[in-house]
């Protein structure tokens, strides 16, 4: 346990880590600040103190980092075209989309109202989300077309949006300890490259 008064590096990333863990462990009903602080051994008080919403501030803000990684990743895709096989790449971000808002964390997210007001709002002030995911999943589609890696025909803004709505819809019908949904994803993604 931090002692009172000592600093705490990176809290934002020290308390997310830990809610993780604990809704891995609990489920999403097993979060609390309490459960938080105590998994990440830190003062009770850390995670009000940084987070003045309290709870619902906190988790839409640890979802919205989660999806902003994703979208960080998946805005490299367009550099990466012509470089290793097409359904490589795009499995790289799908399987980084399952992880990191995974099947826990968008029940987190569902669980408690005050957070996905607060996420539906800094999705709407222009927050990475999967829009801006399906956006470069499109832009590295378009670039592999005119490189001829992927059938000149291809929509790939349709493409986009049925990898994005795909594991939005497996993030929404899974749940922590339910069957692997990588495989899902692969065969989607085979079908559509």
């Amino acid at each position: 346990m931090s002692p009172r008064g000592v600093a705490v590096p990176d809290v934002r990333e020290l308390l997310f880590a830990a809610a993780e863990r604990v809704v891995a462990h609990d489920g999403p009903g097993g979060l609390t600040s309490r459960a938080v602080t105590t998994e990440a051994g830190c003062s009770k008080g850390l995670l009000h103190a940084h987070f003045a919403g309290g709870l619902d501030e906190f988790v839409a803000e640890l979802v919205l980092d989660r999806l902003a990684g994703t979208a960080a990743l998946a805005a490299g895709l367009p550099d990466r075209a012509g470089q290793g096989a097409v359904a490589e790449n795009l499995s790289c971000v799908a399987r980084a989309l399952l992880t990191s808002a995974g099947p826990a964390m968008a029940g987190l997210a569902l669980t408690r109202p005050g957070a996905a007001t607060l996420f539906r709002e800094a999705l709407a002030a222009g927050a990475p989300g999967f829009t801006t995911i399906q956006t470069s999943i499109a832009s590295y589609l378009a670039a592999e077309r005119h490189l001829g890696r992927v059938t000149a025909t291809a929509d790939v803004e349709a493409c986009a949006l049925a990898l994005v709505a795909t594991a939005h819809h497996l993030l929404m019908t899974s749940w922590p300890g339910a069957p692997e949904v990588t495989y899902q994803m692969d065969r989607v993604i085979a079908a559509l490259v």
